[in-house]
């Protein structure tokens, strides 16, 4: 993994979704580094660690994160949420809260849940990244942007930011969509032993508006926040509401 460091203040370790790297975070970083000491963290096989052969396992990344960033509260953007909720969950004595930013504690449909997208999504994704490495990349970052109330300007910082640390490495981007597809920590959440923010954007294509209140009911001391004209990336497209949030759920930790 790689780990870039900015700011002063109490922790705050940010974690990207599928595809991506912590520069995305840039708008947050502008509003937050000088309240905060921010921690952008690349997953293995995504931006500065694209050569990081590392295995996308949460349960072991969530020990080497609080590890090498103790006493800090965990920000995971869609994927990156279930590493930050796994490292919440497994390690409460090194994370002060967690902050889930469109990201569900499981992204697809099922009988007893109706919060999520079709069972074939992700699958589709991965089986089609043979065939056209960019085009799917693409894709996914439109379905990522689709629905915001700024969604061509999110779509293009998407795509300028995709690319700009090299290509994600395929082997991670196929065991990402694997864990976006199977992973469901719905049973875990009464568990949970930090305080939660869930931020989510009601327009979003990916996590439907429904996921995050619905997972905030489950956990104990969680709020859940809806940001009316935003998407899957609400940080890029309400980057105010999103920082106020954010440093209103740190401060009262």
């Amino acid at each position: 993994m790689h780990i870039e460091s900015r700011g002063q203040g109490p922790a705050l370790a940010l974690i990207h979704g599928w595809a991506m790297h912590g520069g995305l975070f840039a708008p947050l970083v502008e509003r937050l580094q000088d309240r905060y000491t921010l921690h952008l963290i690349d997953l293995p096989g995504h931006g500065f660690a694209r050569e990081d052969a590392t295995p996308l396992v949460p349960e072991v990344l969530a020990g080497e994160l609080v590890a090498r960033v103790p006493d800090a509260a965990w920000l995971g953007w869609s994927l990156g949420g279930q590493f930050a909720l796994r490292a919440a969950l497994d390690h409460p004595h090194a994370v002060r809260g967690v902050i889930m930013v469109a990201s569900s504690p499981r992204f697809v449909v099922g009988e007893d849940w109706h919060h999520g997208v079709g069972a074939a999504l992700f699958r589709d994704f991965g089986e089609a990244l043979a065939r056209d490495f960019r085009g799917t990349l693409d894709g996914f970052l439109a379905l990522e942007a689709l629905g915001s109330a700024h969604a061509q300007e999110e779509l293009r910082r998407l795509r300028a930011c995709a690319f700009e640390r090299g290509e994600p490495a395929p082997r991670a981007l196929l065991e990402g969509l694997q864990l976006l597809d199977r992973l469901d920590l719905r049973d875990e959440l009464p568990m949970l032993r930090v305080p939660s923010l869930w931020l989510s954007g009601r327009r979003d294509r990916l996590v439907p508006a429904g996921a995050m209140p619905a997972a905030a009911a489950l956990a104990p001391d969680a709020r859940s926040v809806v940001i009316a004209q935003a998407g899957h990336a609400p940080f890029l497209g309400a980057p105010d509401e999103v920082a106020r949030e954010i440093a209103a759920f740190m401060d009262s930790l």
